[in-house]
């Protein structure tokens, strides 16, 4: 599989026009990425993308709000993903399909896997699931994010890089001039606040004393499509025992840790990452109980 960038390709919808790349052939694969700042599908998902077109035909969706798909308005992100992801599969015509997410994609994709059973063929979470169980809330990562979109400095955005990975070495010039560049953006700046800002973060505290709201991993228990938990194990923007609920409620769950490695498990264990991610979406299916 040739490791040449897919061009953009484009699907219009009701809300405004999504954007994606795909390559390879086979059953679906949908990539959904995460919501950091100047974050994009393919930069979350380019080094993964050859070794899964080798099985599956793999999508990477651009999010609305990131600076890729069309603005979500003053909606929030992740509702606005939720909506996209639907009006994404439906658009295209798949009518079953499995999907990987990272961080906030992953809860999107939980989400997707909730709402429409009969069309998820296997889930695959990296760092995004569950709740923190010992761990204060929100994550050093969190914070530095938040710190970042009330204040965008360079300083910051390098701050907040170093806490998602292990190995620093990983954050280069040209990463930092990439994300500075998309992150600084009006739009996407803004689409950023709605989630991380200093009001979005005092909400985020406060929801698991909301009483009245059912929290989205009380519902884990619904998913009945094979689930895949992955999770670095030094991962210091969602921290690991958050994967111990889903561990637990996920009927047909399983985890996987991988040492030495921060929040982009796909980007810093890319190998063993591919490695377990392949056995578990190529494993038949009926053994996966």
């Amino acid at each position: 599989m040739s490791s040449a960038e897919p061009p953009l390709l484009e699907l219009a919808t009701d809300r405004g026009v999504l954007r994606y790349r795909e390559a390879g052939d086979g059953p679906p694969l949908l990539l959904l990425h995460g919501s950091g700042p100047g974050v994009t599908g393919w930069r979350n998902f380019s080094g993964n993308v050859p070794a899964f077109a080798e099985h599956f035909r793999t999508i990477v969706l651009e999010l609305p709000g990131f600076g890729v798909s069309d603005p979500a308005g003053d909606q929030h992100p992740m509702a606005s993903a939720q909506t996209a992801v639907q009006d994404f599969v439906d658009g295209l015509g798949l009518e079953r399909l499995s999907l990987i997410g990272n961080s906030m994609g992953g809860f999107v994709a939980t989400q997707f896997a909730l709402d429409r059973p009969e069309q998820v063929e296997k889930l695959v979470t990296v760092g995004g699931a569950g709740v923190s169980i010992f761990s204060p809330g929100p994550g050093e990562g969190i914070i530095r994010l938040s710190a970042f979109v009330e204040d965008p400095t360079r300083e910051r955005l390098i701050e907040w890089l170093h806490s998602m990975v292990y190995d620093k070495f990983l954050v280069t010039e040209e990463m930092i001039e990439q994300r500075w560049a998309q992150a600084t953006d009006p739009e996407t700046l803004a689409s950023s606040r709605l989630m991380y800002g200093r009001e979005a973060l005092a909400a985020m505290a406060a929801a698991p004393r909301d009483a009245a709201v059912v929290p989205a991993w009380a519902r884990l228990g619904q998913v009945q499509a094979p689930t895949l938990i992955t999770w670095g194990r030094d991962d210091r923007v969602s921290p690991v025992d958050m994967a111990l609920l889903p561990l637990r409620m996920l009927p047909r769950g399983e985890i996987h840790v991988f040492p030495n490695c921060g929040h982009w498990v796909m980007i810093e264990q890319k190998a063993a990452f591919e490695s377990v991610v392949l056995g578990f979406l190529t494993r038949d299916v009926n053994n996966a109980t």
